[in-house]
C-alpha cells in the first residue's frame, strides 16, 4: 500500500501545484477588476460616517 501512496506523490504534488497557479491566476484577474459604483458610493458613506464620529477625523 505504501507504494501506491509513493506512486502518487508527484502527481499529488502536481495537481497543488496546477491549483495555486489556478488560485493565483484567478484572484490576481479580481484585484485587477475596478470596483463596482455603488461599492464606491458605501465606501464613501462609511468614510463619511466615520468623520462624523471623531474617528480619525478633525471633528
Amino acid at each position: 500500500m505504501s507504494s501506491d501512496r509513493d506512486e502518487e506523490t508527484p502527481r499529488r504534488q502536481a495537481m497543488r501545484a496546477q491549483i495555486d497557479e489556478n488560485l493565483k491566476r484567478v484572484y490576481s484577474a479580481a484585484l485587477n477588476e475596478e470596483l463596482p459604483d455603488r461599492f464606491r458610493e458605501l465606501l464613501a458613506q462609511l468614510k463619511a460616517a466615520e468623520g462624523g464620529t471623531g474617528k480619525g477625523g478633525t471633528s
